[in-house]
């Protein structure tokens, strides 16, 4: 956005001649300087957005978490399209009031946004269901993985590059996801081992968890390399991008939550129990506030300080978000566990790191992780991806 891009270094050069034309008089008595301002807190002080960044992704995750699996919560597109509705809502009144600023709605951006508002649904609907049977502890290290699907994707597509140190912070990743699954079914079995069924049930709703975050990697890859691809064709901005996901988001999902949900009287009771209800109404429309903040705050990080700080900021936020699981909800503290959880975060600060030095580096070819040669069919295929 152009409020975005403003410059801080402002000058103001003061000629040498007054408005009679002549040359001041150095003899002349100043002014006598007035009562001094108060000496106000920076606007541009990195401290407030980046712990309002961090403060905004650990408030929904923790919320989603609440209302996925505190009371037997099922009608995840619901939930998503109430998210998108309060999003929409929020985002309209801060540019009624000259907060923010976006396109209007053009029929002809929105077909070409289309295909990523439909990959948007499939992420976050997949990362709901994964949520929904996993700690968050868990859920954040795996989700790790989707930086791997990204790079590589860039590699194929985009002709980036992956180098040496990206490539051990991988190896980290994996480590911390095989450590995190096992502590998992380890505490499981340790806690309902004297119950057969009862711990295969437990360990069949990990397995499904684990299946849904692996399609929550592959559709959040898709989502990302999709929106880089489409966002060069629109040329959209942070709240371009927010209101037509969104906006597109709505219909599909409340049209699906409609004929693929159960509606039934006794199913909403299972959803909103009365004791309950003004509780789980109150955290799905916090959830969908908090979604703005965090498009707003990220973006407000990298005016206020750099991509590359953000970037680190990104990597070290995965720490309290983890935290924030053991803190708020009944995720096990483990020796298992909480090496995970550190070996997870060490490997994002590592990326994160191989990010910075990649981009200051020269442009060279890297090898032998670099995209190869391409044979003619293949560069045909990914000539066809661009266009």
């Amino acid at each position: 956005m152009a409020d975005m891009k403003k410059r801080d270094d402002y000058t103001v050069e003061m000629g040498d001649m007054g408005r009679s034309g002549k040359a001041f008089d150095q003899t002349n008595n100043p002014p006598r300087p007035g009562p001094s301002a108060p000496i106000l807190p920076s606007a541009n002080n990195p401290i407030v957005p980046i712990l309002s960044y961090c403060g905004s992704s650990i408030l929904m995750t923790v919320t989603n978490k609440y209302v996925l699996s505190g009371f037997g919560f099922n009608l995840n597109l619901f939930l998503l399209a109430v998210q998108s509705i309060v999003c929409v809502v929020a985002i309209q009144v801060c540019k009624s009031s000259g907060i923010i600023t976006y396109r209007d709605f053009n029929s002809d951006e929105a077909r070409k946004w289309f295909p990523v508002s439909l990959l948007l649904i499939g992420m976050i609907y997949t990362s709901t269901k994964a949520l929904q049977f996993l700690s968050i502890p868990v859920y954040t290290i795996f989700k790790n993985l989707t930086i791997i699907l990204i790079a590589y994707g860039e590699v194929l597509w985009f002709g980036g590059s992956v180098t040496g140190m990206a490539l051990f912070s991988f190896g980290l990743m994996v480590m911390s996801s095989l450590i995190a699954a096992w502590a998992d079914i380890q505490h499981v079995l340790q806690s309902y081992g004297h119950s057969e069924g009862e711990a295969s049930a437990k360990v069949s709703t990990l397995n499904a968890g684990y299946m849904w975050m692996l399609v929550n990697c592959l559709c959040s890859a898709a989502y990302v390399l999709g929106m880089r691809k489409r966002i060069k064709l629109t040329n959209f901005k942070d709240f371009d991008t927010m209101f037509y996901n969104n906006v597109l988001s709505i219909p599909i999902l409340l049209i699906a939550s409609l004929l693929a949900e159960n509606w039934s009287s006794a199913n909403i009771e299972i959803n909103f129990p009365p004791l309950q209800r003004n509780r789980i109404i109150l955290a799905m429309v916090f959830s969908g506030l908090s979604s703005v903040f965090i498009s707003y705050t990220s973006a407000w990080c990298v005016r206020v300080t750099s991509s590359t700080t953000y970037s680190m900021v990104g990597a070290l936020n995965k720490l309290p978000i983890a935290l924030s699981g053991l803190i708020f909800f009944d995720a096990p503290i483990t020796i298992p566990s909480v090496s995970a959880i550190g070996v997870g975060f060490v490997s994002g600060i590592v990326y994160a790191l191989a990010k910075v030095k990649q981009s200051t580096a020269p442009k060279v070819g890297i090898l032998p992780t670099s995209a190869p040669p391409m044979s003619a069919s293949s560069q045909s295929a990914r000539d066809s991806l661009k266009s």
